[in-house]
């Protein structure tokens, strides 16, 4: 168990986490920057699949994603409760599926990764938390 301080630091952290990982994905020059460097991590790891150029569409939608995330992590930053925290689990169980499925596709490993972080601050934030009765 956790006291209410502590999962409200793990909803916080979750959401910088977050804001720093997605908000190169924002415009369509900083996603392309992003992107080279990951297949650049690609390369040097020795993992056989990359991460291919997007048409201008996939570079949209990849946009769209980024400042959505953005602004949801603003907003945890700001307004951190248990409650929100849930929400946010909902979102990485959401986002941990599709980036296997997209693995299983022939997405490069690289996302596991990200997938990996998902879980991690998804259990954190559902972790039991302790009533002021607890600590009694």
């Amino acid at each position: 168990m956790i006291d209410s301080t502590t999962n409200l630091k793990i909803v916080r952290a979750s959401a910088w986490y977050d804001l720093i990982v997605t908000a190169g994905f924002m415009t369509p020059w900083t996603a392309a920057l992003v992107l080279s460097v990951l297949s650049a991590v690609s390369v040097q790891l020795g993992l056989e699949r990359g991460f291919p150029a997007m048409d201008a569409t996939q570079m949209m939608l990849a946009n769209l994603l980024g400042s959505v995330v953005v602004v949801w992590s603003l907003w945890r930053v700001r307004h951190a409760s248990r409650q929100v925290g849930y929400y946010d689990v909902g979102a990485r169980v959401l986002f941990a599926v599709w980036q296997v499925y997209a693995v299983s596709q022939g997405a490069s490993y690289l996302i596991l990764l990200f997938t990996a972080m998902e879980v991690v601050f998804g259990i954190a934030q559902v972790l039991p938390v302790r009533s002021r009765c607890d600590t009694a």
